[in-house]
């Protein structure tokens, strides 16, 4: 999976665990696609400081991951649903098929 969407689903399950600081510097950085440098004109502090933030942050973050595992659960889950979209379509139509396609929607809001 690519590094940066990690890093926004681990922000967007733990995000609030962050300080406020770790979690505004780490938000600016990979939602908002801000640099380093960005971030650091924005606060008034230097990019060596910004860099120590979004890193403990990062490490809080997979942390938290590591020991509760809901984002790897979540992820799971979409390909298992994706999978059984994908079984489900391949029935021929009719209303239970059509019902089953709703439910999948619905567990996958």
């Amino acid at each position: 999976m690519d590094e940066t969407l990690l890093h926004t689903l681990f922000f967007d399950f733990y995000g609030e665990l962050l300080t406020d600081k770790q979690r505004e510097c780490y938000d600016l950085h990979y939602n908002s696609d801000l640099s380093l440098q960005e971030i650091a004109e924005q606060y008034g502090a230097t990019r060596q400081a910004v860099w120590d933030l979004i890193r403990r942050g990062e490490r809080s973050l997979r942390e938290i991951e590591a020991r509760t595992g809901l984002v790897a659960r979540a992820l799971r889950r979409r390909e298992k649903l994706t999978e059984l979209r994908s079984l489900v379509s391949a029935l021929a139509p009719s209303p239970a098929q059509r019902r089953m396609l709703a439910l999948l929607d619905e567990l996958a809001d």
